[in-house]
């Protein structure tokens, strides 16, 4: 079996979206390399890392793609929720515009993500309760109203953070029954993803 060669049955392509500074790179690298690193600056277009995780006997590559939250790339990151099977929508608990701006990060999934893809909201930076603005239930509500699951997260404290991933991994399982339809593992060429060391996480 061609998976079996490969080393995995399934790839689950993953995005994360959100607005700038909300952390999406430190939850990658914490989930990623088990590491946090607080110097991160914003990442520039697009960045990907790559883990093999098991579920149910079956292992399961993900490849996560990192986007960019700044305005001036929004016309290079919206190409890749194309083929997206699971997308994590993130803002800040202290950055209350970051959680209004969810909304706008859903509409983005509405217009260029296909319809049945897995989604996830999650509140990082829950560690920074003395500089929360936005509550925990206000994250929950929110993400009740549209049919999601909501999670809050801290990279740095490393919180909710595998829990996460095996949570949109375990959605797009059951929206994936047939071994068959595993996508075709892409080539990926690193020069498509510029990222620099840091962000606030």
């Amino acid at each position: 079996m061609a998976s079996q060669r490969k080393g995995f049955d399934y790839l689950f392509k993953l995005l994360l979206i959100g607005d700038s500074g909300v952390g999406k790179t430190c939850i990658l690298f914490r989930f990623s390399d088990d590491a946090f690193n607080s110097t991160f600056i914003s990442t520039i277009g697009i960045d990907f890392k790559i883990k093999t995780i098991e579920l149910h006997g079956k292992k399961i590559k993900l490849q996560i793609w990192d986007t960019a939250g700044q305005e001036r790339f929004q016309t290079i990151t919206t190409s890749y929720y194309r083929g997206a099977m699971g997308i994590m929508l993130v803002y800040d608990i202290t950055q209350s515009s970051s959680f209004g701006n969810i909304n706008k990060w859903l509409r983005n999934i509405e217009d260029h993500a296909t319809d049945n893809v897995a989604k996830l909201i999650l509140g990082n930076k829950c560690d920074m309760e003395a500089r929360r603005v936005v509550p925990t239930d206000q994250g929950e509500q929110l993400a009740k109203s549209k049919g999601l699951k909501f999670l809050e997260t801290s990279a740095k404290a490393n919180i909710n953070i595998d829990k996460a991933f095996t949570m949109i991994a375990e959605d797009i399982l059951q929206k994936t029954p047939n071994p068959s339809l595993r996508p075709v593992d892409p080539v990926i060429d690193p020069r498509e993803s510029q990222s620099s060391s840091g962000c606030a996480c």
